[in-house]
């Protein structure tokens, strides 16, 4: 995607956490990426690795610690007043959970509406058309409008999360595991809705799970985290083919065959110890205390992250070597 507008690039990213008594949480500790125009990046990683903090200091719910962030070519960590009212026009979030994310004293029609007139789009009958426009658009009906949150199901409610988040015609939302607080049954009508919506509006995600088979799906390219750093990024079908980096590796094994004799005989990575606490992480590479091809080299220098085959992205003494 080499030749694809660039819309947002995070240059050496941190959002670091003071938790008291001179301790500081790195949840965020160096992110290099580049998310193209139109594409859906996909960012996988275990729980507590910094997925959804890196997505809420993309869209300045957090401040960036260091780092710059460039949005359209222009650093958003260094915005202020209405120049931060104007970045957020473009950039909007769907959140995990649609049962806390959505306001229980508010009507869904208010709910959508309220980004709407903060940023004074619309008001009177145009209003109230937009936010029929934008419930049909996800699957529901303009009768919704006038009923609350409670009145619907997991599934509905998401779609009204949706529905809030293109209220304003954002550029780029983030997805921070949407479909993870919905019955199976339910996600796969949501990653198709996402889909059916980027094609239509031109829309640029950046869609954060734990699923890797929906996360395969839905992604253009893949970047893997671990512990607030970049491990791995390509393109979907390349680092599910031949992951390089021990650590995608073993996420990659975890995944189920539905073909019960390949999954009897297959060998599944399972990686020995606990993640390391944030506040305290490994000298070098940091993956390095629960990796089966560590060396001494690996506890003296963090790995750059580097491209070693054309879009392909590691972060990895041992995986730079092999492909040099």
């Amino acid at each position: 995607m080499a030749n694809k507008e660039v819309l947002l690039k995070l240059k050496n990213v941190q959002k670091h956490f003071d938790i008291g008594h001179g301790q500081i949480l790195k949840a965020v500790n160096g992110v290099n990426l580049d998310i193209y125009k139109g594409e859906t990046l996909g960012l996988v990683g275990e729980s507590g690795c910094g997925k959804s903090t890196l997505g809420r200091t993309i869209i300045k719910i957090y401040d960036a610690t260091a780092g710059e962030i460039d949005f359209e070519g222009k650093d958003i960590t260094k915005l202020k007043g209405k120049e931060i009212l104007n970045f957020a026009k473009n950039v909007q979030m769907i959140f995990q959970d649609p049962y806390a994310s959505l306001n229980p004293r508010m009507t869904v029609g208010n709910i959508i509406g309220e980004g709407i007139d903060i940023h004074k789009l619309y008001t009177g009958n145009a209003r109230q058309q937009r936010i029929y426009d934008l419930l049909e658009l996800v699957g529901l009906n303009r009768e919704h409008a006038s009923r609350f949150p409670h009145e619907f199901s997991g599934g509905q409610r998401q779609r009204v999360g949706i529905a809030r988040a293109l209220a304003i015609e954002p550029k780029f939302i983030v997805c921070d595991e949407p479909i993870s607080a919905l019955d199976v049954s339910i996600q796969a009508q949501i990653v198709n809705l996402l889909k059916n919506l980027q094609k239509k509006l031109g829309l640029t995600y950046l869609f954060i799970a734990h699923d890797l088979n929906m996360v395969k799906y839905i992604s253009d390219r893949v970047a893997v985290m671990y512990l607030g750093n970049s491990m791995e990024l390509a393109d979907s079908e390349e680092i599910y083919d031949n992951p390089l980096h021990p650590y995608t590796q073993a996420l990659l094994s975890a995944i189920p065959i539905p073909d019960p004799e390949i999954e009897r005989t297959r060998k599944r990575i399972v990686l020995e110890g606990d993640v390391p606490s944030p506040v305290d992480p490994p000298s070098g590479c940091v993956f390095r205390t629960r990796c089966p091809k560590a060396t001494e080299a690996c506890a003296k220098k963090a790995p750059e992250f580097q491209e070693v085959k054309p879009g392909h992205f590691v972060a990895c003494h041992l995986c730079t070597k092999q492909n040099n």
